[in-house]
């Protein structure tokens, strides 16, 4: 596998990961190329390449770790199919909707290519909300009612950061995360209607251009709805991210994040708190790339497939959308929360 990409992302999460679980990385190439340098020395990788391009042409790599930011992702991603290599691309995949037209031609190259695309929605492989997927797909609650989620945490260092620069960057990339797993709970319905609001809270530094405050609700077909919200840079060290699933026969609740990191499923008279086992940080970008290379050796669509991933950067895209008109709803067309790739790789 050939990483693109040396910066921070890449150094303390996507390495760390592959590293702890014996995923080989056999070649970098970054925009600087002493950046890829220091990396590959610090985590043995035997190969710096001057450029990306000479890294797609290197035949010991069948497949792309792309951890660079938003900015010239799509060409990157093109660059690795018409290389005929797979491709992990970095969320989110997409943070402009005047893009999607040329993602979904590049995704179609793709497979009739047989190129597999992923994306590095690590989250769905945090401890806590995998097993939350796999006790929702199971029928353990019945059918999902609600979805909610509060982020009770400080955040991360933002001001003066290339995340500020991006327009609604809590909406479009922050909390993509969160609106990608809240789909995947909600799967087999449609989106109704979305509306996001956000605001500068008290405090906030003048210098940070992008408001600290974020809620988004989702309306869906089947009457089932989904609350997302962060409150600002919330002051507490006990805090983490909870979340709850209600459901029409039990409820899912849990937390992650900050080590409050917790399962449990309450069904009738009847409360279990499940054992967990690792980290989102950084056991979640083995999972998202484990998945692809696994999709790969088997011949099918990763859970994780762009295509799947569509959708939830469209239900980011509305949010934005709405917020830009004061918290109106959008009600997008055809926004089907799952794809018949996504319910064979579940069923595999």
């Amino acid at each position: 596998m050939g990483l693109i990409g040396a910066g921070a992302i890449a150094r303390t999460a996507h390495l760390p990961a592959y590293s702890a679980w014996g995923i080989p990385v056999v070649a970098v190439a970054s925009r600087r190329t002493d950046s890829a340098t220091a990396l590959a020395a610090d985590f043995g990788i035997r190969t710096v390449h001057d450029s990306v391009g000479a890294l797609l042409a290197d035949p010991e790599i069948d497949v792309v770790d792309i951890a660079t930011g938003p900015d010239g992702r799509l060409a990157l991603i093109e660059a690795a199919i018409e290389a005929d290599k797979h491709v992990l691309a970095q969320k989110p995949l997409s943070i402009d909707s005047d893009e999607l037209p040329r993602l979904r031609g590049l995704l179609a190259r793709a497979r009739e290519r047989g190129i597999r695309v992923a994306v590095n929605q690590n989250a769905r492989w945090a401890p806590s909300w995998r097993l939350a997927t796999l006790l929702v797909r199971s029928g353990a609650i019945g059918e999902v009612i609600g979805v909610t989620h509060l982020h009770d945490k400080p955040l991360p260092p933002l001001a003066g950061t290339a995340f500020d620069l991006t327009p609604h960057m809590l909406l479009t990339d922050y909390l993509v995360h969160w609106v990608d797993i809240t789909r995947c709970w909600l799967e087999g319905s449609e989106v109704a209607s979305v509306a996001a609001q956000e605001s500068r809270v008290p405090a906030q530094p003048v210098d940070a251009r992008n408001p600290w405050h974020a809620s988004v609700l989702i309306g869906s077909s089947t009457g089932a709805s989904a609350s997302i919200r962060i409150v600002g840079d919330a002051r507490t060290r006990s805090g983490g991210c909870p979340y709850w699933i209600h459901g029409t026969e039990g409820t899912i609740r849990g937390s992650v994040l900050l080590g409050s990191d917790f399962a449990e499923l309450e069904r009738g008279d009847e409360r279990t708190r499940f054992a967990l086992e690792g980290q989102w940080f950084p056991d979640g970008f083995a999972g998202a790339m484990g998945e692809l290379l696994t999709a790969v050796d088997e011949g099918r669509e990763p859970e994780n497939s762009a295509d799947h991933v569509l959708a939830s950067v469209r239900l980011s895209l509305a949010a934005a959308a709405s917020a830009e008109s004061g918290g109106a709803p959008v009600r997008p067309d055809d926004l089907h929360l799952s794809t018949a790739s996504f319910r064979k790789a579940a069923a595999a």
